[in-house]
């Protein structure tokens, strides 16, 4: 006679063959209650959080691995479970009231060198939320930072900025860490870089020293990692830290991640660890426009001592790349009318940045887009210039003709012309299409990667700039 036990041992060792054993370990052994009624199977979860990642990310397993026992008119649906909804309850009161951690409550764990125990500690100076600068380029990830900080538990897992060198990722990243030990001083928070993340796993490895390492990242309240790229082609690290993203996903811990491109175009990376970066939430920072380039040297020079309005406005026009540089530029200028004692003007501006506005100046040309585009979709020359029309083609050469008149001074038969000899009513119709694509969010084959047609436009926009 079957009994509901064997039914459920069934169920279970069914779902743990399809998602693998380390992963049903991982999200539902001793997290979940298994319950068979008649056709139904219910998943009990401790929390919303757990309840609803489950359902998203392994719904179709359980349901699968549901209809090969009880037959596939199963019905599946996943619950709060009243004891394991205590339980959870219990073990958070526990950790809260645990006295602090010997670590302070921003911590990167501290290497034990002993040039590190001569060296006196450089104390951090943390950046704030409230004194950064908020553009268009912007305003979507300050957002989203801010609301982590006021509501860690209702915020996506994890929280992913990426942008350009410069253009204030680990800015948020600090400000986001900041605000949360102010908020919660007994949490254990843990700031670091990718490389440093890297070199603690390889150190625990070589020391046979894993199950502190673990304990040390996965017991941790909040996490905080700049630089993720650094990832790249490491394996053996990518797996480990998609295990401790795992585990600090399970309790809705926050997890916040820096990159200087979209997950989507990340290269030489697990596409486990990819899904679930794209699975949190991803926000862009671009480079600062005209008037968020004002603001931000505004501010920077009110710190510094003040300049100018018609300097501010000099090197708002002329310095384009990133906010270090406009940090750098008013630093200068500053310097160098204290030095010399001469009145801070344009004059005195162009004197002290001469190099640097000879190179800030970049002159983009047909052949620098033809050039990046076809590096950052994969594709010969001789793809971009084919005369077929099939949309593999299409698509790349609507794409390079619109970033050729936005980024160029090249007419329509100019771009028509340079790609393929197209007349002007193509390179019209295509830079219209594009245009389209942008307002409905459209989705491209990157590869094998698909990716939204804005973010493939940002990461060429981006080489072209550089």
């Amino acid at each position: 006679m079957t009994t509901t036990i064997d039914i459920v041992a069934a169920v279970v060792h069914a779902l743990s063959q399809r998602i693998g054993e380390s992963r049903f370990s991982l999200w539902f052994a001793g997290k979940t209650i298994f319950v068979c009624t008649d056709d139904q199977l219910t998943v009990g979860v401790p929390n919303l959080f757990l309840q609803d990642w489950l359902q998203k990310t392994f719904g179709a397993d359980v349901k699968s691995a549901a209809a090969d026992v009880l037959g596939a008119s199963a019905a599946v649906r996943f619950a709060i479970d009243p004891e394991l909804f205590q339980a959870a309850r219990e073990r958070q009161t526990e950790a809260q009231n645990k006295n602090p951690s010997a670590e302070s409550a921003v911590a990167g764990i501290p290497h034990s060198t002993a040039a590190a125990r001569q060296r006196p500690a450089r104390q951090r100076r943390w950046r704030l939320l409230q004194d950064f600068v908020v553009g268009s380029c912007n305003r979507v990830a300050h957002a989203s930072a801010l609301s982590l900080v006021e509501a860690p538990g209702d915020c996506p897992i994890p929280l992913v900025l990426h942008g350009a060198v410069g253009t204030g990722k680990t800015y948020l990243l600090e400000g986001i860490c900041a605000g949360l030990a102010r908020r919660f001083p007994d949490w254990r928070t843990l700031f670091l870089t990718a490389e440093d993340f890297t070199n603690r796993f390889v150190q625990a490895m070589q020391q046979q020293k894993l199950s502190t390492f673990r304990k040390q990242f996965r017991d941790a309240d909040a996490l905080f990692l700049d630089d993720v790229g650094f990832f790249a082609k490491k394996w053996a690290t990518q797996e480990e830290f998609l295990h401790t993203l795992d585990a600090l996903q399970i309790d809705g811990r926050p997890v916040v991640l820096t990159s200087d491109c979209h997950p989507r175009l990340a290269d030489h990376f697990l596409p486990e660890l990819t899904d679930r970066l794209v699975g949190g939430a991803v926000w862009s920072l671009a480079t600062p426009d005209r008037a968020t380039r004002l603001d931000i040297l505004r501010a920077k020079a009110f710190k510094a001592g003040g300049l100018p309005n018609d300097v501010l406005e000099f090197l708002a026009e002329h310095l384009r790349n990133n906010v270090r540089e406009l940090e750098g530029a008013v630093h200068s200028v500053v310097h160098l009318g204290k030095m010399s004692a001469k009145s801070v003007d344009v004059d005195l501006a162009r004197e002290a940045l001469g190099d640097l506005l000879r190179h800030s100046i970049r002159l983009v040309n047909l052949e620098d887009v033809e050039h990046v585009v076809c590096e950052v979709l994969g594709i010969s020359r001789e793809l971009l210039f084919s005369k077929k029309r099939q949309w593999i083609y299409s698509y790349p050469r609507m794409l390079a003709m619109y970033l050729a008149r936005k980024h160029t001074s090249a007419t329509y038969s100019e771009v028509g012309t340079h790609f393929g000899g197209r007349n002007h009513s193509t390179v019209v119709a295509g830079e219209k299409r594009v245009r389209q694509w942008l307002a409905g969010n459209l989705t491209l084959q990157l590869g094998k990667r698909i990716m939204p047609v804005g973010d493939i436009i940002e990461q060429i926009e981006r080489q072209l700039g550089g």
